[in-house]
């Protein structure tokens, strides 16, 4: 069943079930939102969303509220703007005021919506809550004076993930979301809960005063810790790596693992392999520098500056491509195909894992195939 509704003039027919903040975004109608997020339940507690419904005296959250036939929608007006402003202030006059050194400024949702409505001096004050303790987990920082209880981080916890590591804790003014016991954070620290907050609450303790987005650029590339191929967008200042997220738009949603998220020191290590490398034989030892007999291989080491370099040689793509070639051929024509065997990975994607079993199959004749998620 659809329905014919009305949003700020505009007509539009949906179907039974879609909200009307939905609704409105398909229209391309921008309502402000804090807790709402399109792949988690309607929750309805920042009101940022309210919008007046002709026949009902009072405004609604456009989040909870469904469709109905012929429904006559308004999504701003002097009332509601003024209506959310005051909302706003709310949020944010139990909220600290240090953009200037938190991690998300630039990249805070609260924070663009406190620019857009002009809030610099909040006229609210009140009790305030501070907390000292600091969560000891090893990878998810968490600043409870920054939470603004939009409920995504417990719902995203729960409804993708599947964990509930934390949720909403005591009542009133003192309700926080927190784990059991108040003890440190001990999940997958997958951080889907850091992707969807909205304020500075939950950042990566990786990307600690790394930078932000002054001259910062993105990089799209493609996970290599599992054959998922989820899509990563790394956040790069210099050189260097110095946070990774992923949009809603791509093959995985924007949900990521902790390995995707977080495990990405490798990627500025000074040992990783630039380029192919091919072992030394004994003969080419005078060429290349091998170790002379009698000098210690830490002395020798340091003289050399690489640990490589007594053992192997740099090579390029095709020198390693036809010497690997090479020496499979002439261990085939000497000893047969069975000699040959071939260990796949599951860091490759699948089409790469059919073509390497296509390979030892086809090309090298032989059955000795196995895959490294047996071990």
């Amino acid at each position: 069943m659809s329905f014919k509704i009305s949003i700020d003039g505009k007509t539009i027919d949906v179907v039974e079930g879609t909200t009307v903040l939905e609704a409105a975004r398909k229209l391309n109608i921008d309502i402000p939102t804090l807790c709402h997020h399109p792949k988690l339940t309607p929750f309805g507690g920042c009101r940022l969303c309210i919008v007046d419904i002709k026949g009902i005296p009072r405004p609604v959250t456009s989040c909870t509220t469904p469709v109905s036939e012929g429904m006559e929608v308004t999504t701003s007006n002097p009332e509601i703007e003024r209506l959310r402003k005051t909302i706003l202030e709310l949020i944010l006059s139990d909220h600290p005021y240090e953009c200037m050194t938190c991690e998300r400024a630039g990249d805070c949702t609260l924070q663009e919506l406190a620019y857009f409505y002009g809030i610099k001096d909040n006229r609210l004050t009140g009790e305030r809550r501070l907390y000292s303790k600091r969560d000891g987990n090893p990878f998810i920082e968490r600043e409870l004076e920054k939470c603004i209880m939009c409920g995504k981080c417990v719902r995203v916890c729960d409804q993708v993930q599947g964990v509930s590591a934390i949720d909403f804790g005591y009542r009133g003014f003192d309700t926080k979301i927190c784990t059991p016991f108040e003890r440190n954070l001990d999940c997958e620290f997958c951080g889907q809960c850091v992707a969807v907050c909205p304020s500075g609450a939950l950042t990566g303790k990786a990307w600690q005063q790394k930078g932000r987005e002054i001259g910062v650029r993105e990089v799209e590339t493609t996970c290599s810790y599992c054959g998922c191929g989820c899509n990563l967008t790394l956040h790069v200042k210099g050189n260097e790596v110095i946070r990774i997220d992923s949009k809603e738009d791509t093959i995985n949603e924007g949900w990521l693992c902790v390995k995707g998220r977080f495990s990405y020191s490798f990627i500025n290590s000074p040992d990783r392999l630039t380029k192919p490398l091919i072992r030394i034989a004994p003969k080419e030892s005078s060429e290349f520098g091998l170790r002379p007999m009698g000098v210690r291989s830490s002395e020798y080491n340091s003289a050399v500056g690489s640990q490589h370099s007594a053992l192997f040689r740099e090579a390029s793509w095709d020198e390693a491509l036809d010497y690997i070639a090479e020496k499979l051929k002439a261990i085939k024509e000497k000893h047969g195909p069975d000699a040959i065997a071939g260990l796949s990975s599951a860091r490759c994607t699948n089409e790469e894992n059919y073509l390497f079993q296509k390979f030892i199959r086809a090309a090298a004749g032989t059955n000795n195939i196995d895959h490294c998620a047996r071990l």
